[in-house]
């Protein structure tokens, strides 16, 4: 065997390792994040809570939390290498439940809800790790409450403003990229709706009233864990 045939034989193993450890050292999906737009979806639970403001007493308060669902979709344009401009519009199922306690005893009542959520963030990751790159995210936007209901004991104002923040690590995959991301929301709207008698002709809703003169304002928090994929 001539040496010419020699080198060709073993010529393709090592081009082959060496393809195989300049892919290793770069990780999973090298370009993922070069792409100037790219589209996925989300999957998590929340926690919604009430900021409960009282009329004159501590007789009201924000119970235990109860976990909810949230499911929607991703947009995200990448500003620079270490900025992106996010869009995550989803549903956000939860229910809130509020303890009394008056001079008769103990009384709750519960708050559905389904957001209708519409927010923009900015998104600033580190440097990429191997396959991990934590970031941090924060923003906010608008939502709307499916879930009202002029029947129930509680209505609320189905509109509402908020600002969020929070945390998350993109792991890379071989074919796409999961992102457990923690945030808080805070909103600014008093979504309390007070109740009034609709026909003063007869007497008031005596469960509305009980229900509604401790409450002077109520604005609203959550916190969501949700798993990206992109």
């Amino acid at each position: 065997m001539t040496s010419s045939n020699l080198i060709k034989k073993i010529r393709l193993p090592f081009l082959l390792l060496f393809i195989g450890t300049s892919a290793f050292s770069q990780g999973n999906l090298p370009y993922a994040d070069g792409r100037f737009v790219h589209l996925g979806f989300f999957l998590g639970t929340n926690l919604m809570d009430f900021n409960v403001l009282p009329t004159s007493n501590d007789s009201v308060r924000a119970s235990a939390l109860t976990p909810g669902f949230s499911v929607g979709a991703i947009g995200d344009m990448r500003i620079n290498k270490y900025l992106n401009l996010r869009f995550t519009p989803g549903l956000h199922f939860g229910t809130r439940k509020l303890d009394y306690s008056f001079s008769s005893g103990n009384e709750s009542t519960s708050v559905n809800s389904v957001f209708v959520c519409i927010p923009a963030y900015l998104k600033y990751s580190a440097e990429r790790y191997h396959n991990y790159r934590p970031y941090l995210i924060g923003g906010g936007g608008i939502y709307i409450d499916l879930g009202t209901d002029d029947t129930k004991p509680i209505v609320l104002r189905p509109f509402n403003v908020f600002t969020e923040f929070g945390v998350g690590c993109d792991l890379y995959f071989s074919y796409f990229k999961l992102s457990p991301e923690l945030k808080f929301s805070i909103g600014f709207n008093d979504i309390y709706k007070p109740y009034v008698n609709p026909d003063p002709s007869n007497p008031p809703d005596a469960v509305k009233q009980m229900f509604n003169s401790p409450i002077s304002k109520l604005t609203t928090k959550m916190l969501t864990l949700s798993f990206n994929f992109e």
